[in-house]
């Protein structure tokens, strides 16, 4: 019994990779716009249980702007020479870029759901602390096995794949009440 499965996932991989290399910025706001849509897809309908007609296409369209707009011009080495420096440091992100990271995060997606600016405050104050645990409890792990235990060529796939899940959280911490 042959399995295709593999050799799809590396055809698409192949596909990701040149395009990328041909279309750097676009691929890249795609991408982080995507990862965050489905972040907030993946909060919405298994951590929040909202159902397919409670969802909130909404919500999600301004998630993605978030990764769109925001995202990518803070986390991608070719369009932020803060990330290009930082990315070349496994435990630099951590201490330095993760705080104003957060905060901003936060703040754009409470500003985006109609937030005073005493309610967006109220919700920092709330919120951020324990997002910003949230991310050392995960991101130095995977950070140190990316940069020591993971060949250059797939620590993309790593990062992204566990962007998925931060993405959920960070969706689910940007729009609960």
């Amino acid at each position: 019994m042959e399995t295709a499965c593999p050799d799809n996932m590396a055809g698409l991989w192949r596909g990701y990779q040149k395009l990328l290399a041909a279309h750097p910025w676009r691929v890249q706001i795609l991408t982080a716009g995507s990862l965050v849509g489905v972040g907030d897809i993946i909060s919405q309908q298994l951590v929040e249980k909202k159902g397919l007609r409670g969802h909130s296409v909404e919500r999600t369209m301004k998630m993605m702007s978030i990764g769109f707009c925001f995202v990518v011009r803070a986390l991608s080495p070719s369009l932020s020479p803060l990330a290009l420096f930082l990315s070349s440091r496994p435990l630099s992100p951590l201490g330095f870029f993760a705080p104003g990271f957060l905060g901003c995060f936060l703040s754009i997606a409470a500003a985006l759901n109609g937030l005073s600016r005493e309610d967006i405050w109220a919700k920092l104050q709330r919120d951020y602390r324990d997002a910003l645990i949230t991310n050392y409890y995960i991101w130095p792990a995977v950070q140190m096995a990316n940069f020591y235990f993971i060949p250059l060529y797939h620590r993309l796939a790593v990062v992204q794949c566990v962007a998925v899940v931060w993405n959920s959280y960070l969706s689910w911490k940007a729009n609960k009440s």
